[in-house]
């Protein structure tokens, strides 16, 4: 959530930044509703005024045995007037709370200006596109070819967008994520978490995922409940209601966890394989950093996902998201897109945001720094990487018409064998 201060001192310059990631301000709207606000806590404040002023008359009234009648009449009137102004403060407080909840987080200035991912910008990119995969077969191809890949077993078991993997290539899977959190914790310092997946929509909140993307999730209703779209949601929750001390910062927090999303606005794009599924997995990091320290931990954070790439000898490169095409509660973000033959281009496997004090604000996450002063961190996210595309780029890159070619870093997870 945006900072008030914003709209109180700036309103015109915030609409501007907000239009850059496709939000249009009513700002006379928006400048009503403060208006009214505001009038409502000057009158309510008087209110309360009159109210101890007048509670404390009677109070002498009554300790010098006077008749006060005339002043308790008095007392229930403004008393009842405060409640019917606190009401209506309430109410407006409520809708402007529920308007700013609705705004994405700013961009910062140096992000690209442009409408979609197309005007994202290259980088750098690594790794030479030279596959053993010389047919450019898919994953799907492949995997029914080595008969591991069951994808109409999945569709009869729940629906499209599902897939069964058996046997070596559920090996592959499992091992992908063990080697991505072995790589994380021993190499780049961070805490593994084993966390729920299921939370409760004030942390889908929390993180931004409601109620502007309520459409995307797989909300239980009856239980308050909905399933986590990343390991993002519940790791960053972690610190709400916090005020953690300074020499407890930067927290270096990864798990490993299904990820669950309807993909509500994909209408068919990627309906074939395991490019875009109602569940995958994800291995996903979280920073909670001093605002300092912001735009160093997210390029820190950038190198972690490339490692994985690096030790998987898949062919990637790096792109900055332009404002049009960055996440809801992303100030800056980079994504790391994974070369894959069949398609002849790249795909998103990563994607890293600094999100400012966006998130931080709504779930109320704190430090107290050396000065004393208590004030809001910054939280950063990014995959580290999603499982199921680093299973089809390995695929797709290391398939040589009859084994899979198993990079080094892998296979120790994968009972140490160098082909499949």
């Amino acid at each position: 959530m945006l900072d008030i201060q914003l709209f109180r001192h700036n309103i015109e310059e915030t609409a501007a930044l907000l239009l850059k990631k496709g939000y249009q301000l009513d700002i006379d709207k928006f400048n009503q509703i403060e208006q009214t606000r505001k009038s409502l806590q000057n009158e309510q404040q008087a209110l309360q005024a009159s109210r101890n002023k007048l509670s404390k008359e009677v109070g002498d009234l009554k300790r010098n045995k006077q008749d006060a009648n005339s002043h308790l009449e008095e007392l229930n009137i403004i008393s009842e007037n405060l409640k019917n102004v606190t009401d209506q403060f309430n109410s407006i407080y409520e809708e402007q709370k529920q308007l700013l909840s609705e705004m994405p987080n700013i961009a910062s200035k140096d992000v690209p200006n442009g409408k979609d991912e197309h005007d994202n910008i290259e980088v750098k990119k690594h790794g030479e596109i030279n596959p053993l995969n010389k047919e450019s077969l898919d994953h799907v191809k492949i995997g029914e070819s080595l008969g591991l890949y069951l994808s109409e077993e999945a569709t009869k078991i729940a629906q499209s967008r599902f897939i069964v993997l058996k046997d070596k290539l559920a090996r592959i899977h499992r091992g992908l994520a063990q080697m991505m959190l072995d790589i994380h914790v021993n190499e780049h310092g961070y805490t593994e978490y084993y966390v729920p997946q299921l939370v409760n929509l004030k942390a889908m909140y929390g993180t931004g995922q409601l109620p502007k993307f309520s459409d995307d999730q797989f909300i239980l209703n009856d239980d308050n409940l909905a399933l986590i779209p990343t390991a993002e949601v519940p790791l960053t929750n972690l610190v709400s209601d916090k005020i953690l001390k300074a020499d407890e910062l930067p927290l270096k927090m990864v798990s490993h966890s299904a990820c669950f999303r309807r993909e509500a606005g994909s209408y068919g794009r990627d309906t074939r394989g395991m490019i875009r599924q109602h569940q995958f997995d994800k291995v996903e990091m979280v920073q909670i950093v001093d605002p300092l320290n912001g735009l160093d931990a997210l390029n820190e954070m950038v190198s972690h996902a490339e490692n994985i790439l690096k030790a998987l000898d898949l062919p990637y490169r790096v792109v900055e998201l332009c404002t049009g095409d960055l996440g809801f509660s992303a100030f800056k973000t980079y994504d790391l897109e994974v070369w894959l033959p069949s398609q002849k281009t790249y795909r998103e496997i990563s994607s890293c945001s600094l999100c400012t004090d966006f998130q931080a604000r709504r779930i109320k996450a704190r430090y107290k720094n050396k000065a004393g002063d208590t004030n809001l961190v910054y939280t950063l996210n990014g995959s580290g990487v999603a499982v199921g595309r680093a299973m089809i780029a390995l695929l797709e890159n290391h398939y040589d018409g009859k084994h899979i070619h198993i990079p080094s870093a892998l296979r120790p997870y994968v009972g140490g064998k160098d082909v499949i």
